[in-house]
């Protein structure tokens, strides 16, 4: 596991939307746009799952993860790279599924993938990119 910087945590954090990528054991990519990821420690982000179909397939196959964070307008961009463990019930699913409740109240919060993060890439256009910085 690696640990963001303060720098990257800001950048995380002020990001509203991102994208995850997932590939089934074959090898089918698969990614979608998700709101509700929160960083809970610099190793750590928790992913809500409201809509999952092929994600959540997926990651019952092959538990490898990247995420985007990136945003319009904001300097930065980071390809974090990470494990995920699925949580369908328990003190960290019911946690979620009350951040997921207090952010929207219509969704329904069906599990939560804890996601370590392993690997940080510099994900901006130029010279840099893709440039691993953790």
């Amino acid at each position: 596991m690696v640990a963001l910087t303060p720098e990257m945590q800001e950048l995380f954090k002020g990001t509203k939307y991102f994208a995850i990528a997932t590939a089934s054991k074959k090898g089918d990519p698969n990614v979608v746009p998700i709101g509700m990821a929160i960083l809970m420690d610099p190793e750590t982000i928790w992913i809500g799952n409201q809509f999952f179909h092929q994600t959540l397939q997926n990651v019952k196959e092959n538990p490898r993860v990247s995420l985007l964070v990136w945003t319009a307008g904001v300097p930065g961009c980071l390809k974090l790279k990470g494990d995920i463990t699925l949580v369908e019930k328990g003190a960290d699913y019911e946690k979620m599924y009350k951040m997921v409740k207090e952010r929207k109240p219509t969704l329904e919060c069906k599990g939560l993938l804890i996601m370590k993060i392993t690997d940080v890439f510099d994900c901006r256009s130029g010279a840099e990119a893709g440039k691993r910085l953790l």
